[in-house]
Parts: C-alpha cells; structure tokens; sequence
C-alpha cells in the first residue's frame, strides 16, 4: 500500500474542467493536458519545481561575466532597431535606486508596446561598466519587494511557458477559488493554525517572502498526506476486521517436490520468504504479506510458487502487472517454469489489448474454474471479471497501482490472501510507517552466478570515452539503454533531454545500428511495441526517460548510460542499473554528471538496495527548498517522504484519531474520504 494518487477524490469539489478558467483556450488546453492538467485542482496543485531568487545587485561591484538584477523605471521610449537574418534590439533607459543605466535587450521587439516609459521593470542581464549598459537575458514586469523577489518555476512543455502557467494558475485562484478541494478537517485547521487552502495556493504560487511561504508548504503538504495517510488507516482497519482468510491444507511434502521441480536452486531468501508465505496460506488469518525484494533477486520466482501452492489446495490466482508487456513476461515465464512439473496449472494471460471475443472465452473460463492462474494488467479488475474461487492475489510493482486498483482485485474473491511484490527497496521507518499492517518479507541475497554491474562516474567533456564504451558492446552485439531526466526541453531547463540525445545517438550511432524512443507520454501499445523490439534485439539503443525502471528482462542489454545523473535519487539510479546484467554478459552502468560526485560514489560502492535506499535518505536529509525534485520521487504533488517524515507521522496520527472518532461521522469530509475508498478507481 504504498503511494496514492491524490486526485482520486471525484466527489469533493475541484474536479471542474480547467477549461472553464478564463484564458484557457483549445490550444491551452492541449498543452495543459500534455503535462497532466486536466481539473481545476490539476491547475492550482501544478506547484514549482523551484524557486528563484531575484535579489538587486551592487552595479558597482558587478563582475565584468556575473549575472546582475536590477529593478527601476523605464525612463524612455525603448528604441527598437533590425538587423539582417531576423535579428532585433530594443534600448532604453532605466531609472534604478542607485541611478541611471542603458538596457538592451535582443529578440523582443514584442516587448516594446509594454515598455512605456514609467514602467516597472526587472532587468536580468550583464553590466558594462565602461558603457553603463546592461545587456539583458530576460525582463520582467514589478518591482523588487524589499530588494529581493521569489519567482516560482514550474515545470512546462514546448509552447507553454512559466508566464503562461503562472497567469493561468492566479486566474484560477482568483476567480474559482471557491471551487478548490480541501481536506483538512477544520478541528486541525484550527489546531495548526493554519490558513485556508486557496490562501496558501496564493502564497506557494505567488510568495510574499521566505518565511510565509515555508508556512504555506508545510500545511498544503499536511493535507496531502493526511489524505494520504487516512486512507492507508482505512485499509488498515478495514483488514483488522476481515482478518479471517481461507484455511488451507497442504502437506510440507508438497513445498519441499514443488522446490525440488525448479531447475536452479533457490537462495536461502527465497526459501525463507516461501515457508513464510506457505505458513501463512495454511493458516488461518488472512495473508497481507509485502514480497520486497532487491533488483533480480529473485521476487518472481516465489510469487509463482506461492500461486502453485494455492493451486494445489484447489484455489485461483491471479498476477496483476503494471504493463501488459510485463505481464506477457511473467506469463511465458510461468508457463515455462511449470514445463518441469508433473502437474502443470492451466495459466492464462488477458490483456487490455485483446479482442472482445478472446477476453468474453476468457472470463467464462475463469467463472467456470478452466483457468488456475491468470495474469494481466488492470484488465483483471474490470466489471466483467468473474472469478470461481480466487484464493490469492499477487500485484507485482505494487507501488505502481492505486491504492483502490489493488483493492480493487482483492474483492475479486471471498477473502483471497494478498501478497505484494516491490524491487522498490524503502529505508525501514518508512517501511514501518507505510506498510504498518503487512507482514514483510525480505529478499537481498543474490541469487548464484549473477555478476555484479560495474559502475562508471563520468563527467560531461569525457563523452568522448562513453561514446567508445558504447561502441565496444555494440560491437560484441550487445544492446544499450541511454537514459535522459526529461522528454523534451522546458523552459529554464538545462537538463539534457530524450530527443536531444537521440540526435547525438544518430550522429554517433545512426548509421549502423537502429535506435528509437520511449517515455511515459507515449500510449501504452507505442511503449510495449519499442520495448518489444529492443527485447528482440531489432533496436540496439534505446533511448528512454525511467519510464523503463520497470520494464521487461532483455539479458542482451549489457550496458547502460545514464545523463543528468545527479537529477535523480539514489534509489532510481539503482532501480534503472538494474534493467541491465540480467544475462550471463559483463555488465556496466556509466552515470554522466558534472554535480553531486560525492553522492554519486555510493553508485559505485554497493549494489544493494536496501543501503542505497537508506544512504539516499542520510545524504538528502531534508532536501533543499530551491533544489529541482528528484525524478523517481515518491510521487506527491509537493510532499516528501524523506523530507516531509515529521509531518507524516503526525498526519498518520492525526488521520487515524479523525476516522475512529464517531463524533465525526457525520462530517461531509469524512464521508468522501471513505467513500473514494468504496467507489472511486484510480
């Protein structure tokens, strides 16, 4: 149970459509849909990324390449002159505290109608002392309050810009505040003493200063983890009083032949993680196990043979995937592990992809008990799936799902045992937090003959060097993942991006191997399609964002190059190392970044998991208010749970207080929180 998408609350005010706002129009909206906004509450919850901060420089000690701010008025008509091959200049004069200095500025000839003279303007630029000139990179319209501005970014796509979110954003506030969700309940609004959720939007959005926007930050990320931390105190409750499961008989004889039948041996984990699950199917509470495992430990292979094991006592199972080609994976993985059993189950795969006919003959084979095991994706919760006997539900990447999509298919059956899989590895007071009524087993030991990867730390000028790694494992006929933080440029980013580096690949590469695209924009089939053929080996390089951290096996993919290394978190890096050395070949993972060497070295020191999780949390710490978020994070719109763990144990306590207090019943709030848990899918 652990991340829930916190839009999923239809029925509490927010859901309108962002194209009721005013300004919004179809190519607005377009763009807006692009990066995820969709509702009203979509608009307002778009929070920077980070936030600048403008503050006036001394002219006079400006350094000759520095960056200066400086604010004034415009004292005269800007001056608008063309040059050859569509190049402009505006200049003026600016009127500043300390005096009077020339600004020009090149390509905005758009500005000059804006300009007049006694406007109020900040000016970003360089100072020639020798000339008073400053020659500016950006203008903006106001003032510095008390010699300093905050100015949010917010992360945009090619043809929306900051001004344009930013502009949207305030209309939003100002005109449909009234309509804006809120989840705090007023007993803890008045506790805290917090403000009113559209005046904190204000704040975040527009910050008046520091120490009021900290305030506002803490209290939207309270409600967002109230809301959070209340439904997993739903769920919770919710299975203390369900605790009675299917009692089981099955013989440890048939643990011990079930194990003996699996063509390699298992590591002593995996073994104990098997007579954890198997005492709990034959027991008589019902299991609520977390399978957390390492990357390639070996998590698979147990949720296979946990499902055997309720097959032999003459139940269903089911295996619920975050994407169909992984689910067509584990499908062929299972079918041909049970190859070297003397009784096979019958298993079955469904996919969201599949004709009508082809899923109707499958969900009247599961109603009728033909099928033992099914795999699929979110198509095994449709209203149409009817099981005869779901003993056991196995979610794999549960952390992918909702937290009602896995709910979802655990009311499938009469009370079917429930185990989840996570390669996620999650530092243990979190875990402690999070999955407070699961029972946890650990897989970390590896399982004989899987070498390690290698880990490379290079800097941006040595390219030259991983461009002739690469080209050595092309040669040997091995494949490679290039990975990049961002689908396409943003303004004011200079991350690098897929469809940047996929110029450089073809520059380097194009002409003798094939190389393609994939990231988390693209429909599902586009995605299964590419990952398919990289998996046939028809593309040699893919170039991909960590839309592939959880992706399909290809034990051909011998390397892996990862840009703007230091953009994301420790644990992401090691989720994406390990979509390579899942073959028999030497395998190595090249991390390019010219910031963070200190925490990039942990990379090359340990493949483990569960200590990269938790050096991750030591070295963020309480992160830093202006630096960009971590890809890979925790996905909240604005909360941390590495930063954010204090407000998390309190919302924790705080929301479980507000749901077993009777007095509170009857509160509207309340009574959407639970019933988002009943009806809503997210």
């Amino acid at each position: 149970m652990s991340i829930l998408c916190y839009n999923m609350l239809e029925k509490w005010g927010g859901k309108m459509d962002v194209s009721s706002v005013k300004g919004i129009g179809p190519k607005s909206l377009l763009l807006l849909n692009k990066i995820g906004i969709h509702t009203l509450d979509d608009l307002v919850t778009h929070y920077p990324f980070r936030y600048d901060i403008l503050k006036r420089s001394n002219l006079q000690e400006a350094l000759p390449d520095e960056k200066v701010i400086m604010d004034g008025k415009v004292e005269s008509v800007p001056i608008l002159l063309r040059f050859k091959a569509g190049l402009n200049k505006l200049n003026f004069r600016l009127v500043t505290a300390t005096g009077v200095v020339g600004v020009s500025i090149f390509n905005r000839a758009f500005m000059k109608a804006n300009l007049t003279i006694g406007t109020n303007v900040i000016v970003i630029g360089k100072y020639d002392a020798t000339k008073n000139i400053i020659t500016a990179s950006d203008i903006k319209f106001g003032l510095l309050n008390n010699q300093e501005k905050i100015e949010p970014v917010y992360h945009c796509t090619s043809g929306l810009t900051n001004k344009n979110l930013s502009t949207f954003i305030n209309t939003a506030l100002l005109m449909n505040g009234k309509d804006i969700s809120d989840f705090i309940p007023e007993f803890y609004q008045e506790k805290y003493h917090f403000s009113n959720k559209k005046t904190a939007l204000n704040i975040v959005h527009n910050p008046p200063s520091m120490e009021k926007l900290k305030d506002a930050q803490i209290r939207l990320k309270y409600e967002e983890l109230f809301a959070f931390m209340f439904k997993i105190n739903y769920l919770k409750e919710s299975h203390k009083k369900e605790q009675a499961g299917i009692e089981r008989t099955i013989s440890e004889e048939v643990l011990e032949s079930m194990i003996h039948y699996v063509p390699f041996e298992l590591t002593g984990d995996q073994k104990t993680a098997l007579k954890e699950i198997y005492n709990d199917l034959t027991g008589k509470p019902r299991m609520n196990r977390l399978l957390q495992g390492d990357v390639g430990s070996g998590k698979t292979i147990v949720a296979i043979l946990a499902m055997y094991l309720n097959y032999k006592s003459g139940y269903q199972s089911a295996l619920m995937a975050p994407t169909e080609i992984l689910a067509t994976q584990h499908y062929h993985n299972i079918c041909e592990l049970f190859r070297n059993f003397p009784e096979a189950p019958r298993v079955e795969l469904l996919k969201g992809s599949q004709t009508k006919k082809e899923k109707q003959e499958l969900y009247q084979k599961l109603a009728s008990g033909e099928i033992d095991i099914i795999i699929g994706t979110h198509a095994l919760i449709q209203e149409e799936v009817h099981y005869q006997n779901l003993g056991l539900v196995v979610t794999d990447e549960q952390h992918r799902f909702g937290v009602n999509q896995r709910a979802l298919l655990n009311s499938k059956g009469f009370m079917p045992d429930i185990l989840y899989m996570s390669a996620t590895p999650i530092p243990r007071t979190y875990a402690l937090t999070i999955y407070g009524d699961m029972d946890v087993s650990i897989i970390k030991e590896m399982p004989k003959g899987r070498m390690p990867i290698e880990t490379y730390l290079k800097r941006e000028e040595e390219i030259r060097d991983v461009l002739e790694m690469m080209n050595e494992e092309l040669k040997q006929k091995h494949q490679i993942y290039v990975i990049a933080p961002l689908i396409e440029e943003s303004e004011n980013s200079d991350m690098t991006t897929v469809l940047a580096l996929r110029d450089k690949m073809n520059l380097a590469f194009g002409s003798k191997y094939k190389i393609d695209i994939v990231h988390g924009k693209m429909a599902g089939a586009a995605k299964d399609l590419i990952m398919q053929e990289f998996k046939q080996n028809q593309i040699q390089i893919l170039i991909s964002t960590t839309v592939i951290e959880v992706g399909v096996d290809v034990p051909n993919a011998s390397m892996m190059v990862i840009f703007d290394a230091h953009r994301f978190g420790l644990s992401t890096l090691h989720q994406l190392r390990g979509r390579v050395g899942r073959g028999n070949v030497k395998s190595k993972c090249v991390l390019i970044s010219n910031s963070d060497a200190k925490r990039l070295e942990v990379m090359k020191e340990t493949t483990d998991g569960f200590a990269i999780s938790e050096e991750d949390f030591k070295l963020r710490g309480h992160g830093d208010l202006f630096g960009t978020k971590q890809s890979g994070d925790m996905s909240f719109k604005i909360a941390n749970l590495r930063q954010d763990f204090k407000i998390l144990i309190q919302a924790k306590k705080d929301s479980f207080d507000y749901l077993v207090d009777t007095s509170t019943d009857k509160d509207s709030l309340k009574k959407v929180l639970i019933e988002s848990m009943n009806h809503t899918s997210d």
